[in-house]
């Protein structure tokens, strides 16, 4: 399933997330970690949200997932963002951090939670990759 994003707005890029969005280029989904506690979290922060450290560093991701939870959409604010309906979901890590997203390819109807997805990208208008998520064929 392809899809496209006439309308979407363009996420902004910051100091703390520049790094983040420079790996998507390359379709690169990355964690931060903490170099004190091995703490994994996302989205990318200046601090340690387990124990305060300022020592992080990016790793990549696996790029699996399974759905924590999720929603359909059935009337959009901004049909040319995503023509409803369609799944946004919060998704659990392999590595332990949740991520919002969307499910591309599913029927926005179905039961997702506990299903495994696999990250999939869609290109950004400046380069960057947007990560969103597929079923994973079980």
């Amino acid at each position: 399933m392809s899809v496209q994003f006439t309308g979407r707005p363009v996420p902004p890029v910051t100091a703390e997330t520049a790094e983040w969005w420079d790996a998507t280029r390359d379709r690169v989904l990355t964690v931060q970690r903490c170099l004190r506690c091995e703490n994994v979290q996302l989205y990318p922060r200046v601090i340690c949200t387990q124990c305060g450290s300022l020592e992080l560093e990016l790793v990549p991701a696996s790029g699996r997932a399974v759905v924590y939870s999720h929603t359909t959409v059935e009337k959009s604010a901004n049909p040319e963002f995503f023509a409803p309906p369609y799944t946004v979901a919060l998704v659990r890590l392999e590595e332990g951090p949740t991520m919002l997203t969307n499910i591309v390819n599913a029927d926005p109807h179905d039961e997702l939670c506990d299903r495994s997805v696999t990250v999939t990208w869609e290109a950004l208008a400046d380069g960057r990759q947007l990560p969103l998520f597929t079923l994973t064929t079980e």
